[in-house]
């Protein structure tokens, strides 16, 4: 389970990587059912008003329901119950409580014992963790299921379930003491480390001593070791109650009978007879300026995050709707000069960024973080990101800044608004969360439309430059550095750092709008014609062939309104180059493609593309080389120049390749300072048998990379596209997008060779190794246990491989995390390649104290013997081919599966047709065929052990 909070993502980056947690931000807009837009939407009145497509009640006993029909996916539903319970709620003795009760959810109801709830619904399909999960923040906790509602027993049995976790909790206490462990495992797994250190020491001064600074919703470890069931009964009774909670029903079902299950499931759920008072606590303005310096000896990077805090201002009226407008243009415009800094040949940090967003308890905060490249260079990262900050607030933005904000905000809301009819339950499911909790509105996204379209136009320069004198403040201020404890001396006094900021802003001008008026392509392409033509009526394909020999596969799709998924690829790659030359080759499609095009800069080519709905970016991998990209139906052919540009005009831009060394060199100082860091280079280098490319980068080898190099190793690799295959998936016409293939695609270069790629014969080394790597004081391990070998690329083995994969992640949750409460999310990943080796890997990876890794080693031996000895039990391989069965036919109904399965599918010469007969393949999965898969797969022959350890004392 998740532990969150609200909180901004920007000012505690940090945080959110220490505990898991998810900041939740400004909600996007997202789309309702199709109705006619009203052009001429006039304001009605200051309250915005409320989708009428939702349903919002409330039972007699308070609790409050949310239902709203809704197709996107076909035949599922999402439903959460939503708890006005978190955290911040706990009394000292209860502290990580609220957290535990979430986890009690899943251990033993009223009418589903102990792991009952688990095990039904994963037979029915639902897998626990992907599908299944629920999170504990400060204010709320959360839980999602969702459900197929084709089947109407299992749907309607959800409601059932939902009401169970409202009122149903049994706290049984051996259930109680075997998910202790399940709980400090979760906070070993997201802490231990130099995060979670820094964290003690800033956030009290963040969230200036105030509850919040005392409710981390992992809470204590002595408490939960040690917490009586009656401690954590009483928190249940308290707060899990209906009129705190609230029921979220959104998809493709009856809204009539949805809201008769509701009142059915949920009418008999009493609050307490002597209520506790549900308290809003906040967090006490800090007089002036608060200052923080921390120092860790595992954390490797100098970072300082400057946070103004401000009341909170929740979107209700259409005067805040408005004003939100202009804070996301704010921001917008804000940070694309910031980003324009990164592109200099020396960029004063390594990255920068500055808004204002929600922040925590009716809190807003304008946030500005820069990380320097160095303790040394500090100063200068704090006066660039200031400069910048203070450079709005002193000139302003300009307008053709502002114009550019403006179409980019309204092609998002007009791509949500043509999706209206394609959208996700769960989108709406968050809108009406937030609804619940904060009280925002939901006015539905044919409002939301009509209002940007109206008002968008109306908002004034002077407007959005007034807002940075209004977020910029030396009150209510807190002012954190965090660095390596080996730079600890270099770091500023805390009136050095006031100083370097009341300095920043000094002897600046005005920003210049560097634009270019040259058109996105000077002279269109001659192009050739299609001389082929095949369809696969099966999976409704259309495969045409150019005449320079550019093969191109459609496939029309009606799952989006406003998407066009793109992919261009042939054989070759890095592969290619000698091992002296393989740096400059892999960052060469990284370097050109942030170099703009042409006689364009990448800030030239952002401006020019706004308003488009279209991205477009080469890469270069191991074996091959090509285009991804993505675009509107409007903007495809701005796609296609796109693409035909990074084959024949790619852009050599100095400054962008000294911007990006110099980062690089910047970063690679201090890498080892990190364990994980350390850990994961070991992991790359055994398992790539040590071979030159497998190995981590270092500045001798980075010294090895130019700019020539490069460049002429990407040009070679796109100068001939007779090789290359395009797919295209979304919402086209194959007749009408026939004559932009023919004009651009087949306008490509075109000298007919016959590349591909070279095998290196790299793979994991044969054989049984254990490498162990001792680095970190935090009490933490990593293990890794990776089975390999040959592998026959059939359909047939694919599907036992990957059947073994999920039976084994159901045995080792079973085993692991259940019955020893040592780990708390093992995870076990099968994968299989054809090209350019044969081969098969079963990766099975997990979290524990070092003292319990040969135990929770040979535990996870043991169920693999389990397996090899019996095949598996005929219940697991029933859940595996349910979620199999479940999950296919949702992905049979998204642009991004067929993309994938399309370009595999070539690359692999594979029929692609495959697909349609796999839940039926999934019969072939017997208790026989596992035992042999096991045998086959999980031999131990070949069995590399990788495992990290706390420094030895």
């Amino acid at each position: 389970m998740n532990f969150n909070r609200k909180i901004s993502v920007a000012a505690l980056a940090f945080l959110i990587a220490t505990s898991g947690a998810f900041a939740q931000v400004k909600r996007k807009p997202t789309p309702a059912p199709d109705r006619p837009l009203n052009p001429t939407l006039q304001l009605r009145g200051d309250v915005l008003p409320v989708d009428p497509n939702v349903i919002i009640g409330k039972l007699p006993n308070g609790l409050t329901y949310y239902i709203r029909k809704n197709a996107q996916p076909k035949n599922r539903a999402e439903l959460y119950l939503v708890n006005k319970a978190g955290s911040i709620l706990e009394t000292d003795a209860q502290q990580g409580l609220a957290h535990f009760t979430e986890h009690m959810a899943f251990n033993g109801t009223r009418d589903f014992p102990k792991n009952e709830l688990v095990d039904y619904l994963q037979k029915s399909g639902v897998k626990f963790g992907a599908d299944l999960n629920a999170y504990t923040s400060f204010d709320e906790t959360v839980y999602q299921l969702p459900l197929p509602t084709d089947s109407v027993k299992l749907f309607e049995k959800g409601f059932n379930i939902l009401a169970n976790w409202a009122g149903g909790l049994t706290f049984d206490p051996k259930e109680i003491d075997s998910e202790r462990g399940v709980v400090l495992e979760e906070s070993r797994l997201r802490g231990k480390n130099a995060s979670e250190r820094l964290q003690r020491q800033t956030i009290p001064v963040l969230l200036n001593n105030s509850r919040y600074a005392s409710r981390m919703p992992i809470g204590k470890e002595d408490i939960l070791k040690t917490f009586k069931p009656e401690t954590i009964k009483s928190f249940f009774h308290d707060w899990y109650r209906p009129d705190l909670q609230a029921v979220i029903a959104v998809g493709d079902f009856d809204p009539k009978r949805v809201e008769q299950l509701i009142k059915e499931n949920f009418s008999g759920l009493k609050n307490p007879a002597q209520e506790k008072p549900r308290l809003k606590y906040n967090v006490p303005a800090t007089p002036g300026t608060a200052v923080k310096i921390v120092t860790d000896k595992e954390f490797p990077y100098t970072m300082v995050q400057i946070v103004v805090k401000h009341p909170q201002t929740t979107v209700r009226t259409e005067t805040d709707y408005l004003r939100s407008m202009r804070v996301s243009l704010f921001n917008d415009m804000m940070n694309a000069r910031l980003s324009e800094l990164m592109q200099k040949p020396e960029p004063p940090f390594l990255f920068a960024q500055a808004g204002y967003s929600d922040f925590l308890a009716d809190q807003d905060a304008f946030t500005t973080v820069a990380y320097a490249k160095s303790a040394d260079q500090l100063q200068g990262a704090i006066k660039a990101v200031l400069d910048e900050v203070e450079r709005a607030h002193k000139f302003g933005f300009t307008e053709t800044e502002l114009e550019r904000a403006k179409q980019n905000a309204l092609t998002n809301m007009e791509n949500a608004y043509k999706e209206r009819d394609k959208t996700k339950s769960v989108n709406f499911v968050q809108e009406y969360q937030q609804n619940f909790l904060e009280d925002e509105a939901i006015p539905g996204i044919e409002f939301e439309y009509g209002f940007y379209k109206n008002h968008i136009g109306n908002i004034k320069l002077d407007e959005i430059n007034a807002m940075a004198g209004k977020f910029i403040s030396n009150q209510n201020r807190v002012v954190i550095v965090e660095g390596p404890e080996k730079d600890k001396a270099k770091l500023p006094t805390e009136q050095t750092l006031l100083n370097w900021i009341n300095a920043g802003g000094k002897n600046i001008t005005a920003y210049v709008d560097n634009v270019s008026n040259k058109p996105l392509l000077e002279k269109e392409p001659a192009g050739s014609k299609i001389t082929s033509e095949t369809k696969d009526a099966a999976i409704g394909t259309t495969t045409l062939t150019l005449a320079n020999g550019v093969k191109v596969i459609l496939k029309p799709t009606d799952f989006k309104n406003d998407q066009i998924l793109m992919n261009g690829y042939s054989f070759g790659g890095t592969s290619l180059v000698s091992d002296r030359d393989y740096v400059s080759a892999n960052i060469a499609a990284g370097i050109v493609g942030s170099s703009g095009i042409a006689d364009m800069t990448e800030i030239q080519l952002g401006k020019k593309l706004s308003g488009k709905n279209v991205s477009v970016s080469p890469f270069i991998t191991e074996t091959t080389q090509g285009i991804s990209g993505s675009s509107s139906p409007k903007d495809l052919e701005t796609a296609l120049q796109l693409v035909y540009l990074y084959f024949t005009q790619p852009r050599k831009d100095n400054d962008i390749w000294q911007s990006q060394i110099s980062q690089t060199k910047a970063i690679l100082p201090n890498r080892s300072l990190d364990p994980a860091a350390v850990y994961a280079d070991t992991v790359s280098a055994v398992l790539g048998n040590h071979h030159y490319r497998r190995m981590p980068l270092t500045l001798e080898r980075l010294n090895t990379a130019s700019l020539d190099k490069a460049y002429e190793f990407y040009k070679a690799r796109f100068a001939d596209a007779s090789g290359f295959t395009f797919t295209f998936v979304g919402n086209f016409d194959v007749e009408k997008i026939k004559p932009l293939l023919e004009k651009y695609l087949g306008g490509l270069p075109a000298a007919g060779h016959k590349e591909t790629f070279k095998n290196l014969g790299i793979h994991a080394p044969a054989g049984q190794l254990t490498k162990e790597v001792y680095k970190g004081i935090g009490d933490k391990s990593n293990v890794r246990l990776v089975f390999s070998g040959d592998f026959d690329y059939t359909e047939a083995n694919k599907v036992q491989l990957d059947a073994l994969e999920e039976i084994m992640n159901i045995k080792l949750i079973e085993r692991l995390r259940e019955k020893e409460g040592g780990v708390y999310s093992p995870g076990v990943q099968a994968g299989y390649s054809k090209f350019p080796l044969s081969r098969y890997s079963i990766t099975v990876v997990f979290t524990c104290a070092p003292a319990n890794v040969d135990k929770l080693i040979k535990a996870t031996m043991e169920e693999i013997e389990k397996i090899k000895q019996n095949g598996a039990q005929e219940t697991d391989i029933k859940k595996y081919q349910a979620e199999e069965k479940r999950s296919t036919e949702v992905q049979m109904r998204e642009n991004g599966f067929w993309a994938s399965l399309l370009v595999k599918s070539s690359q692999n010469q594979e029929n692609p047709d495959a697909i349609l007969k796999h839940v039926d393949d999934l019969n072939q999965v017997t208790v026989q065929s596992t035992k042999d898969a096991a045998n086959k797969y999980l031999s131990g022959v070949n069995l590399i052990k990788l495992i990290s350890y706390p420094e030895k004392k």
